[in-house]
């Protein structure tokens, strides 16, 4: 995978992945835990295997093929396009967890790009409310002209930084672990990327009923750190 960056792009996109981006990704572990509380996802090898079995063929592909064709089509700006795959991500969310996780991290990436960025206010509105978090990443990359296998890596990344917190938090693992887990998936992630760049709209699909199982029984958990 070729990857361009510009000084300017290049910083937008770890400022896009970044942490401290305000968007609340932090709060949510993706049904993880309840993986944890329930014993299936106990140790280092557990959530490594998780995480493997999620890239290779869990939802996240889903969604972040759904961020490219956000990207491509805010770059042309096909505003119908793009409300049309907000609409159909949203349709795809399998559990209520999971959809208002979405709309929620979108919501605040758009609020922030409104005010960083005024002048892309109508592909904002455009798309519709709620906004889910890939299509308001896709937009926000395409605006600030990121490459879009980066913007493809870097939303890859950043999904596997958020769990991998959530598993040092929750089961717990010190933070050397989480860094060889981070570093250990660096070829996974690529391959993910390369996979995904390549799939059409009719191959949209993924199997994760174990995602969705763990976030529909995290919905009635009696004690939660996440929202979901």
């Amino acid at each position: 995978m070729d990857i361009t960056l510009t000084d300017n792009s290049f910083l937008s996109i770890l400022q896009l992945t970044s942490p401290a981006l305000p968007v609340g990704a932090y709060s949510y572990s993706e049904g993880l835990e309840t993986l944890v509380e329930q014993g299936a996802n106990a140790n280092q090898q557990n959530l490594k295997d998780w995480l493997y079995s999620q890239l290779r063929y869990g939802a996240i592909r889903v969604e972040a093929a759904v961020m490219l064709r956000a990207y491509k089509s805010a770059k042309i700006g096909d505003l119908e396009t793009l409300a049309y795959w907000n609409k159909w991500l949203s349709a795809a969310r399998e559990t209520e967890e999971l959809r208002t996780s979405s709309w929620q991290m979108g919501r605040s990436l758009i609020q922030l790009l409104g005010k960083l960025h005024p002048e892309i206010m109508p592909t904002l509105n455009a798309v519709g409310n709620p906004c889910n978090y890939a299509i308001a990443f896709g937009i926000a990359a395409a605006h600030w002209q990121i490459d879009v296998n980066a913007a493809l890596l870097g939303y890859l990344h950043s999904w596997a930084s958020n769990l991998i917190t959530a598993g040092v938090k929750l089961i717990p693992l010190g933070q050397t672990a989480g860094q060889q887990l981070l570093l250990d998936l660096q070829e996974l992630l690529s391959v993910a990327a390369v996979e995904i760049l390549a799939l059409e709209d009719d191959e949209l699909g993924c199997c994760s009923w174990g995602l969705s199982l763990a976030s529909m029984q995290h919905e009635t958990q009696y004690t939660r750190l996440f929202r979901s």
